[in-house]
């Protein structure tokens, strides 16, 4: 008999930022398949206008992971998710993987609905959740949506809606080194220096449980953070203007590294409390 005083621990978040590899090592598909154990996996392609594909290149590339149990859920509008096949598609499920396309699909598709209700009672039973591009940046609180890459911000261009809010307190962008969206995401931290901004490379990922996360795959996880931020421009400046922002910390992680969210510091890293100015020849 179960502990009515006991409370089960969530389970783990894959945050993937795309392009994964999906024909060699897989090394972000085998860790998605080791947290499933064998269990059913729905692969939630709702993200995506025209789905078509997704599911047959991801049981292509789960297909000698131990994945046999893959399952598609998509739905083309809001009234869909109340339909009781709809739902019945997540019954058994030890996880849900949201494939890339559009995040604001996802938020404004299934927010709110029977169908993300379930999906947090599997996360919160201890089932994984995983998401690949649109489906990293959904997780979080507030989710980025539009911004130029490959520049620097300008105060105005910049767009953000709810996310689903499975991890709390930061903000994810993808597609990170590749597509060159630091400044966007400087400029969302610049909206919201509480919350840390973490931008994900191509065939990366971070594997998120009890407040801190480990980085796998082959490129590097940045992670941006504004709490000790001294000036901005964010407030006071025009839309056209680019953004300036003053001690901004900024940590770069590749794989095997962890991360503390609530320390705001790589694991096993002191705290820094004191900065230390360099002693040059001309200062001594």
């Amino acid at each position: 008999m179960t502990d009515r005083g006991s409370k089960r621990t969530p389970g783990p978040l894959i945050v993937i930022g795309g392009g994964e590899d999906k024909e060699g090592e897989r090394v972000i598909l085998r860790e998605v398949a080791r947290h499933l154990n064998g269990g059913k996996l729905v692969l939630a392609t709702v993200a995506s206008h025209q789905p078509e594909g997704y599911f047959e290149a991801y049981q292509t590339a789960f297909a000698d992971l131990g994945i046999s149990d893959l399952v598609e859920l998509y739905v083309k509008d809001r009234a869909e998710t109340l339909d009781p096949d709809k739902l019945r598609v997540l019954e058994g499920a030890a996880g849900v993987f949201f494939s890339g396309g559009d995040q604001l699909r996802i938020s404004s598709q299934i927010g709110d609905t029977p169908i993300e209700q379930r999906v947090r009672e599997i996360h919160q039973a201890g089932g994984l959740i995983a998401g690949t591009s649109a489906g990293a940046s959904m997780m979080s609180e507030t989710m980025l949506v539009k911004g130029t890459s490959g520049e620097s911000y300008k105060i105005g261009d910049l767009h953000m809606a709810p996310g689903l809010g499975l991890v709390r307190n930061v903000i994810i962008d993808q597609h990170f080194a590749e597509r060159g969206r630091f400044g966007r995401l400087f400029g969302a931290v610049a909206h919201n220096p509480r919350e840390l901004g973490i931008g994900i490379d191509e065939d990366t990922a971070l594997v998120l449980q009890d407040g801190r996360f480990d980085v796998i795959g082959s490129g590097c996880v940045y992670v941006v953070d504004g709490a000790g931020v001294t000036q901005s421009n964010i407030a006071e400046a025009r839309p056209e203007r680019a953004l300036s922002m003053y001690d901004i910390r900024l940590h770069v992680l590749s794989s095997g590294d962890t991360f503390d969210l609530a320390r705001r510091r790589p694991a096993e890293v002191p705290d820094v409390t004191t900065s230390h100015a360099i002693e040059t020849p001309e200062r001594r």
